[in-house]
């Protein structure tokens, strides 16, 4: 580590990897596809945020419902894969931006996610996020849960620029002051060190100037060949399983 806390010249990290395929991204002028698949993403966040919430009649909700049942039905006439992997999978099988999209804490295709936006900068990873009131767990704040996965997913993201991203082997949360609803927060993550295969990181979550939560983050590099093979067992998995109705 230097003095000012940054990971040493050893692991910082360079334009590659995580940091290019974040800077293209960012660069890169959306396929129209890309934006039909953030528009209804958007459209169903905003569903699930005005749902958890509404005063609606009963006749609106049935309505709303058939609606949605039948946007459903439009999608399941076409067959469905899994365009997620986590970012070591999609990176070396050459689609990483479909990880930046399909991610449930960062995807703008993802309805699930709020979703966090990060970018590298003087060799941290920073990130924002808006939580919306789908995510409510204490009166007017995140739900700690929450939190917790978004803290996976950022740390996450920074161990990938050690070069031999793995998966979590252990996730520490510190809950220093109740996160806000419908504020904008920011997301700081730091590769500390790598150990052989231990990959150390640590994050910080603030709501203005106020320190919300902070992480230490643990992870395992692994072996290409393990995470083919998870792939391909959850392929058979999904074969096996008769599709959703």
């Amino acid at each position: 580590m230097t003095d000012d806390g940054h990971p040493s010249s050893a692991t910082t990290p360079g334009e590659s990897g995580w940091a290019a395929a974040m800077k293209e991204l960012r660069d890169l002028e959306p396929t129209p596809r890309r934006v039909s698949l953030f528009r209804v993403a958007d459209a169903i966040r905003e569903v699930l945020h005005r749902m958890v919430q509404t005063s609606a009649p009963v006749e609106v909700i049935d309505a709303a419902a058939a609606e949605v049942e039948a946007a459903a039905a439009r999608f399941g006439a076409h067959t469905n894969k899994s365009m997620y992997e986590g970012y070591a999978e999609s990176a070396n099988a050459g689609e990483p931006f479909a990880f930046f999209d399909h991610s449930p804490m960062l995807g703008r295709a993802n309805p699930l996610a709020p979703p966090i936006e990060l970018w590298l900068e003087d060799g941290r990873i920073l990130g924002t996020a808006t939580f919306g009131a789908a995510y409510e767990g204490p009166p007017g704040c995140v739900h700690g849960g929450y939190i917790a996965a978004a803290f996976d997913e950022v740390l996450g993201s920074t161990q990938s620029l050690s070069g031999s991203p793995g998966m979590t082997g252990r996730l520490t949360v510190h809950y220093r002051k109740p996160t806000p609803l419908q504020t904008e927060l920011r997301f700081v993550g730091e590769l500390e060190r790598v150990d052989g295969r231990k990959i150390f990181t640590r994050g910080e979550l603030w709501a203005g100037d106020i320190l919300c939560a902070e992480a230490e983050g643990l992870f395992i590099s692994m072996d290409l060949g393990r995470f083919a093979q998870m792939k391909a067992e959850r392929d058979e998995r999904r074969a096996d399983t008769p599709p959703s109705t």
